[in-house]
This record gives C-alpha cells, structure tokens and sequence, in this order.
C-alpha cells in the first residue's frame, strides 16, 4: 500500500513543479515582466494570472495535505482509503489546476470550485485516519 501512496504524493509534487513553471514561464514572457511581481491590473481573462494563482493555490493547499499525509504514514495508517484519500487529491489538483488554466471567470463557485472541495474532502479523510490511528 505504501507504494500507491508515495505514487500518489510523487504526483502531487510533479503537478505543483509543473505549475511552478507554468506560472514563471508565463509570467516571464510578458514585456516589462518585473521578477517576483505579477501586475495589479490582471485578472481571470489573463493567462498569467490564472497560472500564477494556480501554483499559488497549491502552495496554500498542498503542504498542509502532504503534512497531514506524511503524519498518516508516521503514525502507521495503512489503508486503502488512505491510498484513495492521496490519489482523490492528486487527481482532484490535477483537474483544478486544468480548469484553472482553460476557464476564465470570476463565478463564485466555478467548475473549479468542485474539486477544490473533493481535495478538501480528501484532506479530511486523511486527518480522520491519523485520529483513529492515535487513539486505537
């Protein structure tokens, strides 16, 4: 079952350095482009914003799901709704992170949204594990 899991964390980290450099590239590319700095006047129908708020929204949800994760693996859960748990959110950034990138808008929720939340829910799974886990 480890396996599964670290797959599925591998994913999750190949998917955010990707955006990493989605975001940069992007960024870099537009004339004047000041390191560091997107522009105050962007919004949804920018690429660059788009990508950038993407690695962005990673960089909020990530580290806390990898953390709840390596706490799973440390404490010993070893499930298979833990492997689903890590590969519902891998896959759920994944179709985030499309979305993001193909749609422009400023609806609250977007199609986005949803999967934002199947990652939240994943998260959730995880930290129910680790609290079963610490008091069995």
């Amino acid at each position: 079952m480890s396996q599964i899991v670290f797959g599925g964390i591998w994913v999750i980290l190949v998917t955010v350095f990707i955006q990493w450099l989605i975001a940069s590239g992007s960024k870099a590319k537009q004339p004047g482009a000041v390191p560091g700095k997107i522009s105050d006047s962007l919004s949804h129908d920018s690429f660059v914003f788009r990508a950038h708020r993407t690695f962005q929204n990673s960089i909020e949800n990530v580290p806390f799901f990898l953390a709840a994760a390596f706490l799973a693996i440390f404490v010993g859960v070893d499930s298979q709704w833990f492997a689903i748990s890590v590969w519902a959110f891998a896959f759920a950034r994944i179709i985030h992170m499309l979305l993001y990138y193909g749609i422009a808008t400023e609806k609250n929720p977007s199609p986005r949204s949803y999967f934002f939340m199947i990652g939240v829910i994943a998260n959730a799974v995880v930290l129910v594990q680790v609290a079963i886990a610490l008091v069995a």
